[in-house]
């Protein structure tokens, strides 16, 4: 018998390789944003899933996860405002073009 906890631990892994396999496999700044964003929500999907006990989700791990996805919205809005410099001053979003250009 596969218990919840343990449904919850498979999803967060799934979400991980999603996430890896988006920052790995897309050289466009924002898809690897939308990358680091899903593995942060296998991250907090995993706390979640070690506090589970007896039916109900420990509230230390419940305030890690709330503490993370503000932390998480704060990075994703600064990485944001930087990727739309970056947009404006070279005019392209890959990784690989930006890489090789000067300042």
């Amino acid at each position: 018998m596969v218990e919840i906890w343990q449904t919850y631990m498979f999803c967060s892994f799934i979400l991980a390789v999603i996430g890896l396999y988006t920052i790995i496999s897309m050289r466009n700044m924002i898809r690897t944003i939308i990358g680091v964003e899903i593995i942060t929500i296998a991250v907090n999907l995993n706390f979640l899933a070690l506090g589970f006990r007896n039916g109900f989700v420990d509230s230390l791990a419940q305030s890690i996860v709330f503490t993370s996805i503000v932390i998480g919205a704060a990075i994703a809005a600064v990485a944001l405002t930087l990727i739309v410099n970056v947009y404006r001053h070279y005019g392209t979003l890959d990784l690989k073009k930006i890489r090789k250009l000067r300042w």
